[in-house]
């Protein structure tokens, strides 16, 4: 799996769960809400004033390790 910045949260959860800090870490820690799960990356990291590009650096890098 490979993870852009439009890449929907809930199906990056339902794929590999252990990327869940890394969504908590930006501040989204209702990961089990239907609004958070249906954003992109990009989405997110806009309402919570964070950088995308390395949020989905970060998440490509664990994914890759597993």
């Amino acid at each position: 799996m490979v993870v852009t910045k439009k890449s929907v949260i809930g199906d990056i959860l339902d794929a590999a769960p252990s990327t869940a800090p890394y969504f908590t870490k930006i501040g989204m820690h209702c990961l089990g809400c239907p609004h958070s799960r249906g954003e992109t990356i990009e989405q997110a990291c806009a309402a919570h004033g964070t950088d995308a590009d390395a949020l989905v650096e970060q998440i490509n890098r664990h994914l890759s390790a597993r």
